[in-house]
């Protein structure tokens, strides 16, 4: 990724989680157990096995970590507690939908068999009978650590599936659909708030030449550069898309034509003002800009294809007029009937 902030590059389900704070989650254990001289020993086990330990002393506090956006994947639950037991824990864990699956392990001093077929039917993934033995303990833990690195690998390969589906291979904007879909939310948005809107179709001017010259590579390395620039160019809240080929398409809710304006010819100048380094040498670039945009409170529809026709329409006269300009469609025309 080309330091695209996240706003501009998240997917459907949000940005994709980091690798460190996965590895976070999955290296961190809750302990409950009101023995207070058990608990210690327990959490100087864990900690030897480079978990980082979250120790509580009964059932209340465990379910208010649990609830954290945070919480360790991995719960070492004592069964009799006072107040919540880990039984009632268990079964608050599976009656809620938490998105990743929490892996529980119930310690418990009973051995009758109905009462560990009530823990596991409570939730429990596994159990230990005290006492037993530290490397018995291990054995269990590395066992539930496999499969909670199963379900993050699951989840790592899901969410990248969603991420290339709405984003373009090379610049990591979204790519045409998405884009055009996030237009629509905003249109659809301005529909009921009456807030202003703009959008710019932008494309790079002459690009075939720079791919003609210099090669497809030095094409991608530019096309990369612009992406980069761009990004760095529109705020935290606007969105940028490859719309395809070198032409991009950038949606800017709450934003009037006269703030527009300001933004098409910053985005400008960022190109324009420094060559793009390559391995062939600097390479000067230009934009041209199109913009389209309606007023807060307009009475008239908005309609999405429209919008995007003139903006497009905008870019044509920003070349035909030489380049390296930006062109504004007539306000009459930025809506539909």
């Amino acid at each position: 990724m080309n330091n695209i902030s996240a706003e501009q590059t998240r997917g459907p389900g949000g940005p994709r989680p980091s690798p460190e704070a996965e590895t976070t989650s999955l290296n961190a254990v809750l302990i409950a157990e009101d023995d207070p001289i058990f608990r210690r020993i327990l959490e100087s086990w864990f900690k030897r096995w480079d978990y980082r330990v979250t120790a509580v002393e009964n059932g209340a506090e465990a379910w208010e970590v649990l609830q954290r956006e945070d919480a360790p994947q991995l719960a070492v639950l004592d069964w009799m507690m006072p107040g919540m037991d880990g039984i009632e824990v268990c079964r608050r864990i599976r009656s809620r939908d938490q998105g990743v699956y929490r892996y529980v392990l119930l310690l418990t001093a009973k051995d009758d068999k109905q009462d560990v077929i009530a823990g596991l039917e409570a939730g429990a993934d596994d159990y230990l009978t005290k006492p037993f033995d530290v490397d018995e303990l291990r054995a269990r833990v590395r066992a539930g650590k496999r499969i909670l690195d199963l379900q993050a690998a699951l989840i790592r390969a899901k969410d990248d599936l969603q991420f290339a589906a709405a984003h373009d291979a090379l610049t990591g904007l979204w790519n045409r659909g998405a884009i055009i879909d996030l237009l629509k939310r905003e249109v659809s948005r301005r529909q009921r708030s009456g807030e202003a809107l703009g959008v710019i179709m932008t494309d790079i001017d002459y690009f075939k030449k720079i791919n003609d010259t210099h090669g497809h590579l030095i094409g991608d390395a530019v096309l990369q550069e612009v992406t980069r620039r761009l990004a760095v160019g529109v705020r935290p809240y606007d969105v940028v898309g490859r719309y395809g080929g070198e032409e991009f398409l950038v949606v800017f809710p709450g934003c009037n034509a006269a703030n527009l304006i300001v933004g098409a010819e910053r985005l400008r100048h960022c190109i324009a003002d420094r060559p793009i380094d390559t391995s062939v040498g600097q390479i000067s670039v230009t934009l041209s800009l199109g913009l389209a945009s309606v007023e807060q409170d307009e009475k008239e529809t908005l309609d999405c294809e429209a919008f995007l026709r003139n903006a497009d329409e905008a870019l044509y006269a920003a070349k035909a007029r030489g380049r390296n300009r930006v062109e504004t469609a007539p306000a009459s025309r930025a809506v539909g009937a």
